[in-house]
């Protein structure tokens, strides 16, 4: 057995060596190098297709798509792409947008466990629908090949940009999640993470992380007096050294995940401590 999962491993290994790959996990943790004892830097979501430029003892060094994202990861956590296969980026597509959903093996919720739980916004095949049922359930191909059913309740179809006022809207449901260092999905956001997920909602696909976001050359700056509902705020030492992040609500309130007192993503106020002497950086992002 083990000597069929090496020869497993190093096969997949070959095939990936500078090409792409799906997430094959629901939430896949990228670390700063190839060993189980590193930090985490960020994450990707389950389907997403990523490049892969590097393979290591079993390890692979992905880019995420978009914000080319760079990170190792397990090589058992994806599946290597031919060249001109691709994965929920033609066809119909839903995107998941309840913070989680299931997916069965069956449409019933009763006789089986979910095959898998995926986060929101991930992105998933539709292959067949059930006229029976008022098209209650989908049907959806998995990234391995499998298909599955998932309730059209928990998914939506329409990708346009969201409105700042759909933007306060949908930032408040992740309220009460964990602080999760180096997350970007709804299982756990980090600061970043989450002002990135929120602005990309809005349409823009902004940097990662927190200094290079407000670094960006497509932020305008403004002053703490002309803040408008949508604008990020960053804090931290000094402008080049920004160490956290946040979404401004209006009325002095604003939406972020933190470690301060309660480690959940929260609203605070930007007159509080330590906000307000901590705040370095206003910006706003350009649609």
């Amino acid at each position: 057995m083990v000597r069929v999962s090496l020869l497993a491993v190093l096969a997949m290994a070959a095939a990936m060596a500078q090409s792409r790959a799906v997430v094959m996990v629901p939430v896949l943790d990228m670390l700063s190098k190839p060993t189980t004892e590193a930090d985490v830097v960020s994450q990707a979501r389950y389907g997403m297709t990523v490049a892969v430029d590097e393979q290591s003892g079993g390890w692979a060094h992905i880019r995420t798509p978009g914000d080319d994202y760079p990170g190792w990861v397990l090589l058992t956590s994806l599946r290597p792409l031919a060249d001109s296969e691709s994965y929920a980026d033609k066809g119909k597509v839903a995107r998941v947008d309840n913070l989680r959903a299931h997916l069965y093996r069956e449409a019933s919720v009763t006789k089986h466990a979910p095959l898998l739980t995926v986060p929101y916004e991930t992105r998933l095949e539709v292959v067949a629908e059930r006229p029976e049922d008022n098209q209650r359930w989908l049907q959806v191909l998995l990234a391995d090949g499998r298909k599955a059913w998932i309730q059209r309740g928990d998914v939506a179809f329409d990708e346009a940009p969201l409105s700042i006022d759909e933007l306060a809207a949908l930032s408040k449901r992740f309220l009460g999640l964990p602080y999760t260092w180096g997350g970007t999905t709804s299982y756990g956001y980090d600061c970043s993470g989450y002002t990135q997920m929120l602005v990309r909602r809005g349409g823009v696909l902004m940097p990662r992380d927190a200094q290079p976001q407000a670094d960006w050359d497509r932020m305008t700056r403004i002053e703490r007096s002309g803040l408008k509902p949508g604008d990020l705020l960053y804090f931290g030492a000094n402008a080049k050294k920004i160490t956290h992040t946040g979404f401004y609500l209006g009325g002095g309130e604003f939406i972020h995940s933190t470690t301060n007192t309660h480690p959940v993503l929260q609203i605070s106020r930007l007159d509080g401590e330590p906000w307000t002497k901590l705040l370095v950086a206003c910006r706003r992002w350009k649609p």
